[in-house]
């Protein structure tokens, strides 16, 4: 029969023998029986120190009495002393044991290998940064995870450490490396938050990538996107270009994905390199052109003068032709020619607006302000489908529409006629600028702005024009109409000339052109953080007395930090703290911009700290909104965000909540998130109704009956409002706004602030924020259909034409 151990009183005296051996005996009997007798234990802990440290004993023996010391101090709780012994056991701490010391003791290693590895980064931390003892655990965590085949595991560990010698031989070692690399890029996009080693980790993305026999080219170029490196992306379509068919139709998706997803400025430089490299094809197959071209006697002559010549043999013409064909192709895809024709044309044929409902509103509507809104919510129903019928059968009704009124009423149409480049001089000259006679000048500074959003951010042929016409702008009006258009027509451009001409507009110091000026500065160098920019622009704000113009440079300077992530800290921590209001709204949306899409904690912290704690309605308003735009990535998360907001005093902050929820949750649907509009809805205070009822239409949008139940009654919602004489007039203004967009693109479109591979849309972010000031101009309220992205799938042959395609649906019975 086995005696029960009750004490190890016994086997802890034997610690003050003299004999090595008899005292290696405890050691190993006490490192068997610490798990119950650690209280005990703790009490000689001063004993085993000695042993460890005492460098006459054998090695192993010393090992062991810090494993014994290090699992004594974690029963104490005394984590650092504990992880400190566990670095002297050596190899006898045991990273395959799966018990609660090995983690825990793990878990506080890596924390402070990690700690170590950020304060030291972007240089490898060195023996004096870091202990050896604890860099050689690191190690041996990823060896185990190799051998184990964690090799996601290993990955985090290795981003976590700032360890990209890791990063590689983790994904290199992987059993699927294409896997691996999509999973690796997934969480560079998602889960990275800072910039500079976000782009570390993108570059050694590329290099892996290239290194594959076949490469993920779609990830491959976002990663150069993200890099800002147009010249590796030209190469990359050049290589794809002279390879086989497939890999030429790859070059044709490539870029697709690069127009939806890069600023103007890059691909600019993509389509310069692009046409250097396809010079020589273009060249040779016109050379050839000329060659066919001529007579039989001019050949002849050409024999005789230059005998020796070789001419082309068929094959090569056939080269040169495709080639040429390619390279035209392909330049045209980048150039937005063959998405912008496309969508257009799907826009059209499938447009099914209801023009009963906006009869029913223009019947109904007695005030000003819901005869501008019924304007606003026809441009949304008709948004790209150039279908102008209602203005055409109400001119009368539209007529009545006055000043800056008559400015909407004319710049709603470059929303219907959206994306029609083509024929936007034509459609829009009987309302331009002329050179001689004098007018009120609002038809024709609509009429500018309506130019910019039919070209938005893909204004190359446009912005000369406009450039000159603000030149000559004979009146506030006119200037600002323009201002507005050649800010959106040169997004994100980087063009000093353009730029120098709106600050020479916002130095006039005139409120009306100054506030569109200051936008149109943030929108031309879009997310560039230029210093100049942001001195000029900060710099103004703090002298001019027009609140006008410090909105519109709010709106701007957050424009100038889109993307930038902790770039953008410095500015946004210098705007959060000054004494004026506008200013530190200015922080806020530049938080929004800034992290835009990123869910970043600190980021979410910033704007719920503004949210409940600053003196000022307008910028905790904005705080709220920010929210939105950070979250619109991970939707299910806003409505857990943003619920405790929903039920603040504060009718501000309510709005703010609503308006969040409709741009981080658009187009979902989401069950929690209507459970937090419905509510707001019925709020007595007007605005917070409106926003909600806005924010109603954005959940639902492309959202059937069947798949959200609620859609019916939002639909019926919208028409009670409209039809009670009793209700206010800011809740019928969101009543018609929100008819609008749930039908919006003739019920074609989605609002959306992602592009189709996931990342931020560029322009949806835009278009969504500058709506979000209509709050202040009903104009801005027009640029939600630069968030309007048709939903739909185009595909394309190799000349890029549409083709016809059967879809087979299989019905299962149960």
């Amino acid at each position: 029969m086995t005696a029960l151990l009750t004490s190890a009183a016994g086997i802890i005296s034997l610690l003050d023998e003299s004999h090595h051996n008899v005292k290696a005996f405890a050691l190993t009997k006490l490192n068997t029986i610490v798990n119950e007798f650690w209280p005990e234990i703790a009490d000689s802990i001063t004993k085993i120190e000695v042993i460890f440290e005492d460098t006459s004993f054998p090695d192993d023996n010393r090992q062991l009495a810090a494993l014994l010391a290090s699992k004594v101090y974690y029963h104490l709780g005394s984590f650092p002393d504990s992880l400190h012994y566990a670095l002297g056991a050596g190899p006898l701490f045991d990273l395959t044991q799966r018990n609660e010391y090995v983690e825990t003791i793990l878990a506080k290693c890596l924390d402070s290998y990690i700690k170590s590895c950020i304060a030291a980064w972007p240089n490898s931390p060195n023996d004096r940064d870091v202990d050896p003892r604890l860099k050689a655990i690191v190690e041996r965590m990823f060896d185990q995870c190799f051998q184990d085949k964690q090799f996601k595991q290993a990955l985090g560990i290795a981003l976590e450490t700032r360890r990209m010698d890791m990063f590689r031989r983790t994904i290199s070692l992987s059993e699927n490396q294409t896997e691996m690399l999509a999973y690796a890029f997934r969480v560079a996009m998602t889960l990275i938050g800072q910039r500079e080693f976000r782009d570390e980790i993108l570059r050694s993305l590329v290099g892996l990538y290239s290194g594959l026999p076949n490469p993920d080219y779609i990830n491959m170029c976002q990663c150069l996107i993200f890099l800002d490196n147009a010249e590796e992306a030209a190469n990359l379509l050049k290589k794809l270009s002279s390879g086989d068919e497939e890999s030429k139709l790859m070059a044709y998706q490539i870029a697709f994905d690069l127009y939806e997803s890069a600023t103007q400025a890059f691909l600019g430089r993509v389509l310069a390199h692009l046409k250097v490299i396809a010079a020589p094809y273009i060249q040779q197959a016109s050379t050839e052109e000329k060659e066919s071209s001529k007579g039989p006697e001019e050949q002849d002559q050409e024999m005789k003068e230059e005998p020796t010549e070789v001419k082309p043999s068929k094959s090569e013409t056939v080269v040169s032709e495709e080639g040429k064909k390619h390279y035209e192709q392909l330049i045209q895809i980048l150039s937005g020619e063959v998405s912008l024709a496309l969508h257009l044309q799907f826009l059209i044929r499938s447009n099914k607006s209801d023009l009963a409902i906006l009869k029913q509103t223009k019947d109904v509507v007695r005030v000003s302000i819901c005869h501008t809104g019924t304007v606003i919510a026809n441009a949304f129903m008709h948004s790209g489908t150039t279908s102008d019928q209602f203005l055409r059968e109400n001119l009368d009704w539209l007529s009545r529409a006055t000043n800056w009124a008559k400015f909407t009423a004319t710049a709603s149409l470059g929303v219907i006629h959206r994306g029609h480049e083509k024929e936007a001089m034509n459609l829009m000259n009987t309302y331009l600028p002329r050179e001689s006679g004098s007018t009120s000048g609002y038809s024709e500074g609509g009429a500018l702005y309506a130019l910019g959003l039919i070209h938005a951010n893909h204004g190359t042929g446009i912005t000369n024009y406009l450039l000159t016409q603000l030149k000559d702008g004979s009146n506030e009006m006119i200037r600002h109409g323009g201002c507005l258009g050649l800010g959106l027509a040169a997004m994100g451009s980087g063009k000093m000339e353009v730029y120098e001409a709106l600050k020479s507009n916002l130095y006039q110091d005139d409120a009306v052109t100054g506030e569109a000026a200051g936008i149109a500065m943030g929108l031309v160098m879009l997310g560039s953080m230029n210093e100049k920019a942001i001195d000029d622009m900060v710099a103004y704000a703090t002298e001019t007395q027009h609140e006008k113009i410090l909105r519109g440079l709010a709106l701007g300077i957050s424009f100038l930090v889109f993307g930038r992530l902790e770039n953008a800290d410095v500015l946004i921590e210098r705007l959060l703290k000054d004494k004026d209001a506008l200013l530190r709204r200015a922080g806020v949306l530049s938080v929004a911009m800034a992290y835009c899409g990123t869910a970043a904690n600190s980021a979410i912290q910033k704007l719920l700290k503004v949210a409940v704690s600053d003196t000022n309605d307008d910028v905790r308003r904005a705080a709220v909104i920010g929210l939105g735009f950070l979250l619109f990535r991970t939707p299910e998360q806003c409505p857990s965000v943003v619920s405790l907001l929903a039920e603040s005093y504060n009718p501000h902050v309510r709005y703010g909540a609503a308006l969040a929820i409709g741009i981080a949750c658009a187009g979902t649907g989401s069950k929690e998130a209507i459970a937090l509009i419905e509510p707001l809805t019925q709020d007595p205070v007007n605005y917070v109704r409106q926003g909600a009822l806005m924010a109603s239409a954005m959940l639902c949008i492309q959202q059937t009956e069947v798949q959200c139940p609620k859609v019916k009654e939002f639909r019926a919602l919208y028409s009670k409002v409209l039809n009670d004489k009793h209700d206010d007039v800011m809740a019928k203004f969101g009543a018609i706004l929100a008819q609008g967009i749930i039908d919006g693109g003739g019920r074609n479109v989605t609002v959306t602030l992602s592009s189709r591979t996931g990342h931020v849309w560029l322009q949806g972010a835009v278009g969504m924020l500058l709506f979000t000031h209509y709050w202040y101009w009903f104009p801005m309220s027009l640029c939600l259909g630069l968030s309007f992205a048709p939903s739909c799938i185009i595909a394309v042959n190799k000349n890029l034409e549409v083709g016809y395609f059967l879809f087979l649906k299989k019905i299962f019975l149960f």
